[in-house]
């Protein structure tokens, strides 16, 4: 059976995957978006369902005023004697720490935190010991993947944190996973920057401390060469064998939005590739090296679930929504299919946590349409890159009297492209129509339909932008002069 990459659409970066009692789970990064780290499901890896998330905790992750695009780095999640642990860094707070929970349905512990520096920590577990690795420096000052031996029942350090390997000449190294199979031990990273570099790399030795023998042909797969093809950023991976046996990685991707068009904004997100072990111990990966759009799936049983027409579920319970940073919470009301948001004078603008609620788009060609209201200040929709980039189609009560805008943030730029008077204080109908080069905004007031105009998506890519998330679609509310209510309802995401 035939799949289609990426197999979990939208911005998921960081994929980490382990198997237990049957089924995998995969967690990835969030980094100042709140819940913290979400959490999937699946009997394939090829259909995930997401069933949580690892951090949902204010005590969990220091999130308060931090910067967009830092916080919560790539997490590793594993199963070790009936336990699932995730560990992850905070890279405004530098601490590397891990959680732990019994309950993959339910809540995760209080962070354990590891006196180990760098990011992309992991986890390798062989018999009572737990092995310990981030990119970094060891505690003589050497860079490179390094790892000591920890207490998982209290995170202290068993050994000195040391050096196992220095990549194979890429810049960035980072991702660091370990693994045993027939007899070596498999040293997995990434290296070249989680951009248009980005490659998978690894080696293998005879002792989770090494020394270590890099693969000769590194790197083992990346997409890199592949001028005028739409997967691009292929890297930082995770190797997992499927209900076959069969070995695959799990990595992210991004999908730039045209064949020479060098843009994304969807955000990184999670692709497959095979992966082939050989008479001599060595492994190859994807097709010839590279992720391919479309792969066959010899085990599959079930087709393959793209994102299609849906409406949103307007409830508490979504497991969809994510918050800026710590939300306000008392600020968020949920009944009867209908959101009210109360907003304040923190604005979309701000390194804070104003009244914003949203969903992560996951493909390029889009309807995005939901019915607002509102008594004074401000509410609407926002395609939502970061503080600094972002376009807001809104109802605004001027006076006596409510309007519709359209205002576009591009870096320091803020420009109102579009005010135009309504004559109802009913609720109106916002729509957004995405293709993968723009955004077109328009809304439906009584029997009319009116253009506000278009934006274009290259200026709220990670080229422009920077950073490492990617496009959400929200909800939000805000006033200068105090707290205003709006209502949404109807909030509906057709993908073409």
């Amino acid at each position: 059976m035939q799949i289609q990459n990426p197999i979990v659409r939208g911005f998921y970066p960081d994929p980490s995957v382990c198997f237990a009692n049957g089924k995998y789970y995969m967690a990835c990064s969030s980094f100042h978006y709140f819940p913290g780290v979400p959490l999937f499901e699946s009997n394939d890896l090829i259909n995930w369902k997401q069933i949580g998330h690892c951090l949902t905790k204010k005590s969990q992750i220091h999130l308060t005023q931090i910067n967009s695009s830092g916080g919560v780095f790539a997490p590793t999640i594993r199963y070790y004697k009936g336990r699932f642990y995730m560990t992850t860094t905070n890279d405004t707070t530098h601490q590397n720490f891990y959680v732990w929970t019994d309950d993959i349905y339910g809540e995760w512990s209080e962070p354990i935190f590891v006196n180990q520096g760098g990011i992309d920590p992991s986890f390798y577990f062989e018999e009572d010991y737990c092995y310990f690795m981030s990119n970094g420096a060891d505690d003589e000052g050497v860079p490179g993947i390094v790892q000591c031996k920890i207490d998982i029942t209290t995170g202290e350090k068993l050994s000195q944190s040391k050096t196992i390997w220095q990549g194979s000449g890429g810049r960035y190294l980072e991702s660091p996973h370990l693994y045993k199979m027939n007899g070596y031990y498999y040293l997995m990273a990434a290296e070249g920057g989680t951009e248009y570099g980005h490659m998978v790399t690894y080696a293998r030795g005879s002792h989770p401390f090494g020394p270590f023998e890099g693969y000769a042909k590194n790197p083992v797969l990346t997409n890199r060469n592949l001028g005028g093809f739409t997967i691009q950023g292929v890297g930082h991976g995770d190797l997992i064998q499927a209900p076959d046996q069969s070995f695959w990685i799990i990595h992210l991707g991004f999908r730039q939005t045209g064949q020479y068009s060098t843009f994304h904004h969807l955000g990184r997100e999670v692709f497959l590739s095979p992966v082939i072990f050989h008479e001599d111990g060595w492994f190859t990966a994807g097709i010839d090296g590279t992720t391919p759009e479309y792969l066959d799936i010899p085990y599959l049983t079930q087709p393959q679930t793209l994102p299609f027409s849906t409406i949103i579920d307007i409830s508490a319970a979504n497991l969809e929504w994510c918050y800026l940073r710590h939300p306000c919470i008392e600020n968020y009301h949920f009944l009867n299919d209908i959101i009210t948001l109360h907003g304040t004078n923190t604005s979309l603008n701000d390194v804070d946590s104003p009244t914003f609620i949203g969903i992560r788009q996951k493909d390029f060609i889009a309807e995005i349409t939901c019915n607002v209201s509102v008594n004074k200040g401000e509410a609407g929709l926002t395609v939502f890159m970061d503080e600094n980039h972002h376009y807001d189609i809104a109802i605004e009560k001027v006076s006596d009297q409510y309007q519709v805008i359209l205002r576009l943030c591009v870096g320091n730029i803020r420009h109102i492209e579009k005010t135009c008077l309504i004559n109802t204080t009913d609720t109106v109908s916002l729509k957004i129509n995405a293709s993968s080069q723009e955004y077109i905004f328009s809304v439906q007031s009584s029997d009319d339909t009116i253009y506000l105009g278009k934006g274009f998506t290259r200026y709220l890519s990670s080229e422009v932008a920077g950073g490492f998330t990617g496009v959400i679609i929200g909800l939000y509310a805000q006033d200068k002069d105090g707290r205003n209510t709006a209502q949404f309802s109807d909030f509906k995401f057709q993908y073409m």
